[in-house]
């Protein structure tokens, strides 16, 4: 590979990590062809886009992110598969699922909306993290609730309001 095709992997790979905001790197070292198909598939049906790169050139592409990112390096060892997601939990539920039949793939690191995580320990932590869908979702439902029993209190005293309203009008007239 010579230095203007390493400059477009790069360049690539930034691109990428800015699309989407979010990534995963995974150890997919001693798997078969066909257990990495299998990964990219289940990769596919869940909207997450998996590269494979060397890791100098992923750790030249993440140095050229905004902010300092530099605690993902010591993680770039052995084999290492980017997984691309605009969902931040995506990928590490498809990994959660995929460790159930294998052992692989285990978890390097994770850039989450400029959080990182490192160490496979951190798998169960990032599966709990909403999305920014979720997390929106979820603000709404809240500002939603207090307005709807002030609605529900209006509606269910309304004749009662009416009536004492009523009964005020006969005294004073």
């Amino acid at each position: 590979m010579n230095r203007e095709e390493k400059q477009e992997v790069v360049l690539a790979l930034q691109e990428k990590m800015q699309e989407f905001g979010n990534f995963y790197i995974a150890d997919t070292s001693s798997l078969s062809v066909e257990n990495v198909n299998n990964i990219r598939r289940k990769c596919f049906e869940n909207g997450i886009e998996m590269k494979v790169a060397k890791n100098t050139l992923i750790k030249i592409a993440i140095e050229g992110l905004e902010g300092d990112a530099s605690e993902i390096f010591p993680a770039l060892k052995g084999q290492s598969a980017l997984l691309f997601s605009k969902v931040g939990n995506g990928p590490a539920k498809l990994i959660k699922a995929l460790r159930k039949t294998s052992d692989k793939p285990v978890l390097k690191a994770a850039y989450i909306e400029s959080a990182i995580y490192v160490g496979d320990n951190q798998l169960d932590s990032l599966i709990t993290i909403k999305s920014r869908e979720e997390l929106i979702g979820d603000i709404v439902g809240l500002l939603q609730s207090p307005a709807k029993n002030v609605i529900s209190a209006l509606k269910s005293s309304g004749g009662k309001l009416a009536g004492i309203v009523k009964t005020l009008q006969e005294r004073e007239g």
